[in-house]
Order: structure tokens, then C-alpha cells, then sequence
């Protein structure tokens, strides 16, 4: 059972049968979208909720209290033709103000600072349930710069795809689907870093690619894992983070049919 309130919203689309592929690529069946895939996509509410998302992660940064202030640089006084500011006995070296090299800052970064934009329980759901909208729309997986647009989105395979362990069995699989064109666009995407994080553990920005929701990701973790861009979790796992990279909804989706009835309890809609 979903922990909020069931919304009352209008549709967006009655055009909410999509096909079924199976491990080889055939489609096997045709089935109805849970009425979450119906929601208006409120962009603005999506680029918040992925804001608060974003900036929860961050690590506060602050200066020590007491930086550039440990001397015991004294003022010489007046008569010496001198500023009067704290200088070092002997070299007379300016130090303590702001105005001076090797003084402090004059406005350092303290951990005090708010970085996290707070959002409504509501409104993050609201923004969800339209980045998941926005996945069974082809005009926003367009404009997303996916290398491979379904003529009908989002992609829904038989729950087998959980069981695949290894990197080349879902290679051949992504192959049959149609969709491995877009793995290859994030590998070819991958850029060096500019600037300092180069050092810092984050040298290589790679391109967002699939996203897989399935109901179980135990092995199909272990299969996924070096594909560059792909991004596997479960319905329980799910967030604006996953579904809209950026805040830019569309992102280019794989369901399984378990998964679609985990999110339809999770995210109910009352179509009006």
C-alpha cells in the first residue's frame, strides 16, 4: 500500500496499450499502462523535486573559525610612514586583515550554510508520477537525445529479464530490444573531466543511458553493473533522480510487468 494519499488527477493520454517483448525481441502480448502513465508532465515540478533530490546529497563545506587568524602580528603604530595594520615582528609582513596576502578571508564558506531546497511530500510525489508520465512519451524521450526512440514508450519485457547474470547475456538481450544503439552512445560519450575533480575520484562524465525498473535486481545488478550509463533498480528504489537525471524528464525506460504492478500500488491514480 502506497504511504500518501490517492490523487485525484486529469489525463493526460487515453493511449496507454503498449506491447510485451520477450527475451528474443517478439512482442507476446499487449497490455494496458497502470493510470500513472497518464499524468500531466509538470516540468517545473520535476526540475524542484530533482533540486531537492540533488541538493539532499551534498556535504556541508566550511572554513576553520580560527583560520588566518593564529599569529601574534601585532600594529608597529603611527610615525613609521606604515599602515596600521598586524605585521610579523622582524619581516614586517602584513597579516590577520583581510586585505592582505596571507590574511583571512573575508567571507569564507561556513557549514551553517542551507544547501538543501526542501520540497512538499506532495509535490515530490506529484513530480514522480509525471517523470514516470514522461517515459511513456515519445516527445520527451526525443528531446532527452536518446540514440534510440521507441514508436511506442516505454519498453515493457516478461519478467525472465531478472534472471540474466552476465554482462553478455543482457548485451544479446538490449541487442533484440532494439536498445543496446543507446549503451554504445554513452560509451562514445565519455569525456575527461575539466578541472580539479579530475583528481578528486570523479576523472571520467558519462552520458545517462537506460534506466531498467524491475522487480527484482539481485542478479540483473550483477549483469548491468559495467554497462556505461545504465542504471538498474527496483520500484521501491525508485526516485526523481533515477527518472529525470538533470531534471530533464524522458529518460529512456525498460519495466518489467511485475514492476509496473508494484508502481501501480505504489503511485494510485483516480483517473477524473
Amino acid at each position: 500500500m502506497s504511504t500518501y494519499l490517492t490523487l485525484k488527477v486529469p489525463i493526460l493520454s487515453l493511449d496507454i496499450k503498449r506491447p510485451v517483448y520477450d527475451l528474443e525481441g517478439n512482442v507476446i502480448e499487449e497490455i494496458e499502462l497502470p493510470p500513472v502513465f497518464t499524468v500531466p508532465v509538470r516540468v517545473d515540478l520535476i526540475r524542484r523535486a530533482f533540486l531537492s533530490a540533488f541538493t539532499a546529497r551534498l556535504q556541508p563545506k566550511g572554513r576553520d573559525p580560527m583560520a588566518g587568524k593564529r599569529t601574534s602580528a601585532r600594529s608597529f603604530g603611527v610615525g613609521l610612514g606604515l599602515a596600521r595594520i598586524p605585521r610579523e615582528r622582524q619581516l614586517g609582513r602584513g597579516r590577520f586583515v583581510v586585505s592582505t596576502v596571507g590574511g583571512r578571508r573575508a567571507f569564507p564558506p561556513t557549514p551553517l550554510k542551507r544547501l538543501h531546497e526542501e520540497i512538499n511530500k506532495k509535490e515530490r510525489k506529484i513530480a514522480i508520477m509525471s517523470a514516470l508520465a514522461a517515459t511513456a512519451s515519445k516527445y520527451f524521450v526525443e528531446r532527452r537525445g536518446h540514440a534510440v526512440i521507441p514508436e511506442k514508450p516505454p519498453v515493457i519485457v516478461v519478467d525472465d529479464i531478472v534472471n540474466i547474470q552476465y554482462t553478455r547475456d543482457l548485451k544479446e538481450v538490449l541487442k533484440k530490444l532494439k536498445l543496446w544503439d543507446d549503451v554504445v552512445r554513452a560509451q562514445e560519450g565519455t569525456k575527461i573531466r575539466a578541472g580539479k575533480g579530475k583528481m578528486r575520484g570523479r576523472r571520467y562524465k558519462t552520458p545517462v543511458s537506460l534506466l531498467i525498473i524491475a522487480h527484482d535486481t539481485s542478479k540483473l545488478l550483477l549483469a548491468g553493473r559495467n554497462l556505461p550509463g545504465v542504471d538498474i533498480v527496483t520500484p521501491q528504489q525508485l526516485s526523481i533522480l533515477h527518472l529525470a537525471p538533470g531534471g530533464v524528464p524522458g529518460r529512456l525506460t525498460v519495466y518489467t510487468r511485475t514492476a509496473l504492478q508494484i508502481l501501480n500500488e505504489r503511485f494510485p491514480v483516480k483517473i477524473i
